[in-house]
């Protein structure tokens, strides 16, 4: 082909189309974004997000916890593998301590969601 055909069809060119003629230029309307409500969710998201992680986290393990639980007629036994009459008790503080953690999930829980509230998230 000849040079300066390959070179006019290499270089590009804007064609203004009639739509685009007739029509005036107008800018975009902007879309309005929503303002974090106080100044922890301005300044900080990190922590915002990372207490609102927490306390996901600390619901899912209290109710964990709270699910392995049991009466106090059945004992720890007795929800995993049945009732068992038996003299001999093993692990003699495995309930107490289910009991125990238990409990530190629960204020964790509502000490994380009382922080969480008061950042605004």
């Amino acid at each position: 082909m000849h040079p300066l055909l390959l070179a006019a069809a290499a270089a590009p060119k804007a064609v203004p189309t009639a739509a685009a003629t007739l029509l005036p230029q107008q800018a975009l309307p902007a879309i309005p974004q929503i303002e974090p409500k106080t100044w922890f969710a301005q300044h900080l998201p990190w922590l915002t997000h990372g207490l609102a992680g927490l306390f996901v986290l600390s619901a899912i393990l209290l109710i964990f916890l709270l699910a392995i639980q049991t009466t106090k007629q059945e004992g720890l036994t007795g929800s995993i593998g049945g009732r068992v009459e038996s003299s001999y008790r093993g692990r003699l503080g495995a309930e107490e301590q289910l009991k125990r953690w238990t409990g530190i999930v629960a204020v964790s829980f509502v000490v994380v969601g009382f922080v969480l509230s008061l950042t605004g998230i």
